[in-house]
């Protein structure tokens, strides 16, 4: 990826049970277990360089306040929560939020479907639709100049079933 470029990994929560109400539902053991695997895979990417000036947030629900847990262990960066990255809420809050951030860093959003999904059809394709699927922990990296409708480029879409 350019240096330079801002860039954010989207990421859902790994596989959580069912229960009411939904902002309490929690990793079942498959859940922690791909949380786990995606966090080692991105502490090497970030041992190597890859991923600097990294920042973590996620949704208050229990279930990516655990799948962030992990990766800020892994990652040794403290989490922050976004109260406005729940499975239902506005696009536009995310849009203006990330055109405040500092440039130059990575972004890491932990977050829901159809959120996740919405969020990578419109930073990337200008219009939010969910395009391709996105599996439990599964994390798409952006990079853009700016972060506006269409003005993404998708460069990477990896999820744990696809590790080694």
């Amino acid at each position: 990826m350019n240096s330079g470029a801002n860039r954010l990994l989207i990421m859902r929560h790994g596989e959580a049970g069912p229960g009411v109400p939904d902002h309490l539902r929690r990793l079942t053991l498959t859940g922690e277990q791909e949380a786990s695997a995606m966090a080692r895979w991105l502490a090497a990417r970030k041992e190597q360089g890859e991923l600097p000036q990294l920042t973590l947030y996620a949704s208050p629900y229990a279930r990516a306040q655990q799948t962030a847990q992990q990766l800020g262990e892994a990652l040794g960066v403290s989490l922050y929560t976004l109260d406005f990255i729940t499975p239902d809420d506005s696009l536009a809050a995310v849009s203006d939020w990330l055109l405040s951030q500092p440039e130059d860093q990575t972004i890491i959003l932990v977050s829901h479907m159809p959120f996740v999904g919405d969020l990578v059809g419109l930073l990337v394709e200008g219009a939010s639709s969910q395009g391709v699927g996105f599996p439990t922990a599964a994390i798409a990296e952006l990079e853009a100049d700016v972060w506006a409708a269409g003005c993404a480029q998708l460069k990477r879409f990896t999820q744990p079933s696809q590790l080694p």
